[in-house]
């Protein structure tokens, strides 16, 4: 059974850093598609930053510079490093990977950002 557990997510001022944790189980992750979105209050969910593959990435433009995705595949866990946080970063912070076509997502963890 593949299970996405998100952690590290909390309150934070604006201009300041959070380090989010992905630990996946169930499977091997290691080449897989496995990335991170976010969903506001009122919003729909958007993509932040996936691998790709193993190693290529993406994000979106909006967090471009400051936020940066990585993989430690030997504890198949993702990491997604957000700096120079602001306000509008707010939401729950979602982790997915995709095996064999199918979009596994974790519980989310709460990230906000006071002004």
């Amino acid at each position: 059974q593949v299970q996405l557990v998100e952690s590290g997510g909390g309150l934070v001022q604006a201009g300041g850093s959070l380090r989010l944790s992905c630990a996946a189980s169930g499977s091997i992750f290691s080449n897989k598609p496995m990335g991170w979105a976010r969903q506001a209050p009122g919003k729909q969910r958007e993509l932040v930053g996936v691998f790709t593959d193993s190693t290529s990435t993406n994000y979106a433009d909006s967090v471009k510079g400051r936020f940066t995705i990585s993989r430690d595949n030997a504890k198949n866990t993702v990491y997604l490093q957000m700096n120079s946080l602001k306000p509008e970063d707010t939401g729950v912070y979602y982790c997915y990977a995709v095996l064999a076509s199918v979009v596994y997502w974790g519980q989310g963890t709460q990230v906000t950002v006071s002004s």
